[in-house]
């Protein structure tokens, strides 16, 4: 008999601000507003996606576009966030990092400073409302000029008081360079940030070696394609860098073909930390439990290293040590009660 992954406390690290909402919610948003969604995001199953040709990459991020224009008022915001946080607390998470990059909604709510207050405001008011630890990552996009990123890493300093606790770099990996934002990185780590790039998904392992060497990154978003490389698996390992692994994603966005193709083994095995992330379950249809499943029903992980993988996840999290010791504590009884 298994233990109920949902019960296991966690932590989750790896989640997009759009891609955390509820389909429901999206289509309700679209009739509200009169947008007419691509039929791949109103028939209630996730999209068909295959991302690893800039074709179907061009598909993904349309649906993502189509589906971020329904965010057009601070209550749509307010609804994502509370939503998204009751996901993740039936899902046993204890501590959300969600990213964000409020370039993306400043048009429509009056500017980029407003954008992130209404982002922030909306986290303060889901904590309250959920009893969930929610924190943010902002994270620029490397289909923008480095120069964007810059002022994106100055304002989140600038808001490190209000609960950003990170920056990034998201969107298409295989194109620019990592380096081209080592500037706007440094600002934030000046600034107390950690660094959480994306790498080693769409790209190899040498997408991953530059987030280590150009950005400095404490955590890897993905972070998969280093099982490629076993001097990189052992880089990881040694330096403790957490890779947010997600697996569904993976699978759905044509990196592997099938759960089991997802070299949660290897990464395991090298003793690279991970923290299991459901990325946009918005478009690929899973939510963090489900990660956890996929990884004891594709990879056969045992009740004691699902509970290892959590344990990684926390302790890959910025949160404070009293949180952690508690999250941690309430993991090892989960372990201690009977299964089944």
């Amino acid at each position: 008999m298994a233990r109920e992954v949902r019960s296991l406390p966690k932590a989750h690290l790896h989640l997009h601000f759009t891609g955390s909402m509820r389909p429901s919610t999206l289509l309700e948003l679209a009739d509200k507003y009169g947008v007419h969604l691509p039929e791949a995001l109103r028939s209630g199953e996730p999209p068909k996606l295959r991302a690893t040709d800039e074709r179907g990459w061009f598909r993904f991020q349309r649906l993502y576009d189509a589906a971020r224009s329904c965010l057009r008022a601070p209550e749509d915001i307010q609804r994502l966030v509370r939503e998204a946080a009751e996901e993740d607390v039936r899902d046993g998470s204890r501590w959300l990092e969600i990213q964000v990059d409020p370039t993306s909604y400043a048009p429509r709510l009056g500017g980029l400073i407003p954008a992130l207050e209404v982002i922030l405001d909306a986290v303060d008011r889901a904590m309250r409302d959920t009893g969930l630890e929610i924190r943010v990552l902002v994270a620029a996009n490397r289909m923008k000029h480095p120069l964007d990123a810059r002022t994106l890493a100055r304002l989140a300093v600038r808001y490190r008081d209000r609960g950003i606790v990170g920056f990034g770099l998201s969107n298409d990996e295989r194109r620019g360079f990592a380096r081209d934002f080592d500037r706007a990185f440094a600002i934030a780590r000046d600034g107390g940030l950690i660094a959480a790039p994306h790498g080693g998904e769409l790209s190899g392992p040498s997408s991953v070696r530059d987030c280590l060497d150009d950005l400095h990154a404490l955590r890897v978003g993905h972070g998969v394609r280093a099982a490629e490389d076993a001097r990189l698996l052992g880089r990881l390992a040694d330096r403790g860098v957490t890779c947010e692994v997600c697996p569904a994603s993976n699978v759905a966005l044509g990196v592997y073909d099938k759960p089991e193709d997802v070299p949660l083994r290897a990464l395991w095995d090298a003793g690279v930390p991970m923290a299991l992330g459901a990325d946009d379950p918005l478009l690929f249809g899973s939510r963090l439990a489900a990660q956890y499943e996929l990884a004891r029903d594709a990879h056969a992980f045992t009740d004691e290293e699902l509970a290892e993988l959590a344990r990684q996840s926390v302790r890959g999290s910025v949160a404070p040590e009293e949180v952690r010791r508690g999250v941690l504590a309430d993991i090892d009884a989960w372990l201690a009660a009977p299964a089944g």
